[in-house]
């Protein structure tokens, strides 16, 4: 799920098989005066596109990403045309669906005219990565930054152009989410955390694995449910960034959820998938606390490289736009909130040593050493580069803590296999099926405190969005006389990967951080979690919803009848009696 999938250069379309099922209540009722051999008949299209006939008394049954996600069955083909609706054409379709609201001083307007709507905007520290990279001549990852702010907001980008010359009001870095996710994930694996912000009390059991990764969910709901109590139950920052939005604006302006509108630039195509998810929808937050369709915190998600078809959908070459800094983003209708999404200098430079995936794993490692004081961290590699140990090690040279990482499924699948229950043998006195796979003197890998999960090799950075070094845009602006190969790809992600630790002289300097600048004492890797918690239990009071709600979510077994044989036990036997010519 994590390869290249884009509607624009698919040329062999998937279309969806014999497997491919819908839930039967969904599904539209046959017309009354259908004829007997179209009555049952129902066509399975795309969502969003248009049947290329309709068959008399035959309506289609449309097929969303939500649909997709209840069921196994197509795997990852039909998800790979589905995520691919979820596109810069969407972006331009609904800013010129309707002229924008407008902020006042005081409120909004242009509330009176349902179809207008209010768009904001999140960006990932990848995604910038990436089009650094792509710019070239030493552009950092700020720069580029500043750049996608022009192409969103500023008057020379979109709203330069469409029908009602629609902007974003508000471009977010992730980044703060990420700070928020960090420090609500060391809580759940050190037990950390104030009264207000204490992780729930079914929390995950031993190892804690990281769920910001939605391709490695997917994976584990579909494939291997019984990791599913080890998953993080904290959301990832895409997700984090979506509820802040829009329940802050939302109680603010007294705007409802719909009339928000949030895109997410991400560097990985399964983060469209993540979006779907009825767990990440207004029904959890104002509702019943339950998944359910309502209104999604991410409404749209488009990666990197289709950043750079939004802007030539525009007739804006990215390249040309400037880097320097836009006039003051309209102020956030919260003072605390703003401080917290707009600090007044940005944060400090990431560490090599946290990798490209957010650092959840190093920032736990810091945390757990910091109430240890003259305590080490120590790494191991394993196999490949791919895996690695880490411990916490006292001043005795006790190992305190382990936790390990694992990017890419070649990996995922032997952290699962030592993740699998011992089930007892049906022989009297046989051995537990599955004991000869544990490593001798362990269970189930449970010497591991916490584990980092990403799909894709090398991390985020790497992600199937991104642009890369074969792109036809890149092997332009390279001046490569032939197709760049595995070599030059390799070359290309270090280039990424040099953005992505980069940052502007002017963003460096000691006390940048929000939180020291407020008085908070202890600091780890540069976040202060004090100041985190304060500002997450802020939100929770403006909003009037638990943190529960807000900050973590949930994860379900993926069950399909596929392929399966549903005839129950009874049937069997009327069937086999029915054959051989008895009955009941």
């Amino acid at each position: 799920m994590s390869a290249i999938l884009s509607a624009d250069d698919l040329n062999d379309f998937i279309s969806p098989g014999v497997a491919c099922i819908k839930p039967i209540e969904t599904l539209p009722p046959a017309a009354a005066t259908a004829s007997p051999t179209t009555a049952d008949e129902n066509e399975v299209i795309l969502d969003g596109q248009q049947p290329p006939h309709a068959a008399a008394g035959a309506a289609p049954a449309e097929i969303s990403l939500t649909d997709c996600l209840a069921c196994s069955g197509c795997v990852t083909s039909a998800e790979a045309v589905l995520v691919s609706l979820q596109s810069h054409a969407e972006v331009l379709s609904t800013l010129d669906s309707a002229p924008s609201l407008r902020l006042a001083p005081d409120n909004v307007e242009g509330l009176e005219d349902e179809s207008r709507r209010l768009f904001v905007a999140s960006v990932s520290p990848q995604t910038r990565a990436s089009l650094a990279a792509a710019c070239g001549g030493g552009v950092t990852e700020g720069q580029a930054g500043r750049m996608l702010e022009r192409l969103l907001m500023g008057e020379g980008g979109l709203r330069a152009g469409g029908k009602w010359g629609n902007g974003f009001t508000w471009v977010v870095d992730t980044n703060t989410a990420r700070e928020a996710c960090l420090v609500l994930g060391s809580d759940e694996v050190l037990g950390g955390g104030s009264i207000t912000t204490q992780p729930p009390a079914d929390g995950p059991a031993r190892p804690i694995l990281t769920s910001s990764c939605p391709g490695w969910v997917c994976y584990a709901e579909k494939t291997h449910p019984y990791v599913l109590p080890h998953l993080s139950r904290v959301k990832s920052p895409q997700a984090l960034m979506g509820t802040l939005l829009k329940t802050t604006l939302s109680r603010k302006f007294g705007i409802p959820p719909d009339r928000i509108w949030h895109l997410a630039i991400m560097p990985c195509f399964d983060k469209k998938l993540e979006a779907s998810r009825e767990e990440l929808t207004d029904a959890v937050w104002a509702g019943d606390g339950k998944p359910a369709r309502g209104v999604r915190d991410v409404d749209c998600v488009i990666t990197s490289k289709e950043i750079l078809m939004l802007a030539e959908s525009r007739g804006i070459d990215f390249f040309s736009l400037s880097s320097g800094p836009l006039p003051r983003q309209p102020q956030f209708p919260d003072p605390s909130i703003q401080r917290f999404l707009f600090p007044p200098r940005s944060g400090h430079r990431p560490s090599p040593a946290a990798g490209s995936s957010g650092g959840n794993l190093y920032f736990v490692l810091q945390d757990m050493q910091s109430t240890h004081p003259g305590s080490q961290i120590q790494t191991t590699r394993g196999r490949n580069a791919d895996v690695v140990d880490y411990s916490v090690t006292s001043t005795s040279g006790e190992v305190i803590f382990r936790a390990a990482r694992y990017y890419g499924f070649r990996n995922i699948q032997n952290l699962v296999r030592r993740l699998r229950p011992v089930r007892p043998s049906r022989m009297p006195g046989g051995r537990p099926v599955g004991s000869a796979r544990k490593p001798a003197g362990k269970s189930a890998g449970l010497e591991y405190a916490y584990v980092e999960v990403m799909a894709c090799p090398g991390g985020c950075t790497n992600g199937g969005g991104q642009i890369k070094v074969d792109d036809p845009v890149i092997i332009e602006r390279k001046g490569f006389a032939s197709k760049p190969g595995p070599l030059e790809q390799k070359e290309w992600l270090s280039l990424v990967d040099e953005a992505y630790f980069s940052a502007d002289e002017a963003e460096i300097g000691v006390g940048d951080v929000e939180g020291v600048a407020n008085g908070y004492e202890k600091v780890v890797g540069g976040i202060s979690p004090a100041y985190i918690r304060d500002i997450l239990a802020h939100w929770s009071s403006i909003t009037g919803i638990a943190l529960d709600r807000l900050a973590y979510t949930s994860y379900r077994e993926v069950i399909s009848d596929v392929g399966k044989d549903k005839t129950t036990d009874t049937e069997r036997v009327v069937q086999l009696a029915g054959k051989i010519g008895g009955g009941w």
